[in-house]
């Protein structure tokens, strides 16, 4: 029954973070339509609208909930809950803390409320892809000491994002 339980639970993260990588990224076109001249700006945020509240509604909640279920089991299954896990389970609710401030900016976009940028977003895209690398490290090491080494390489990752965010800002803007 675990591998079952682990396999669903696997399969939900992944959409639950294909969701969170896409989200962001129509978030980005939408605010970026903003700048289009009109009638061209409401038809692709009228577009851009629809396929955010289906993505979020229909795929990244739902996955996150499946998650959140398929997650807990396993433990419970598991039995003994080794110290790796527990520094796994914090990414995991930053994770969470990460959705609800997305589901703030799905809110507010669909109140016409453009709170970030087009580059926010960018840097808010990003975070995802560090809770990514960091819970999947700790998943396949489920070692303390080589976490260390992973959180380590896993600043310098995010401060190589960080870079690639400004440069690419640099060459959008030459354009």
């Amino acid at each position: 029954m675990y591998l079952y339980i682990k396999a669903l639970h696997i399969i939900f993260v992944v959409t639950w973070f294909a969701g969170l990588f896409y989200i962001v990224r129509l978030f980005i076109y939408y605010t970026e339509a903003q700048d289009k001249p009109e009638p061209e700006r409401s038809i692709l945020q009228t577009q851009f609208g629809t396929m955010i509240k289906r993505l979020w509604f229909g795929i990244t909640w739902p996955s996150a909930v499946l998650t959140l279920i398929f997650g807990p089991w396993m433990v419970i299954l598991l039995g003994d809950i080794p110290g790796w896990l527990w520094i796994k389970l914090a990414f995991v609710l930053g994770l969470y803390v990460y959705h609800f401030l997305l589901h703030g900016i799905y809110k507010g976009l669909m109140a016409g409320r453009l709170k970030y940028t087009s580059t926010q977003l960018r840097i808010w895209n990003e975070v995802a892809t560090i809770f990514l690398v960091a819970i999947v490290f700790l998943v396949v090491l489920k070692s303390l000491l080589s976490m260390l080494w992973a959180l380590i390489g896993l600043v310098i990752f995010t401060i190589c994002l960080l870079i690639a965010i400004r440069v690419y800002k640099k060459i959008r803007e030459k354009k």
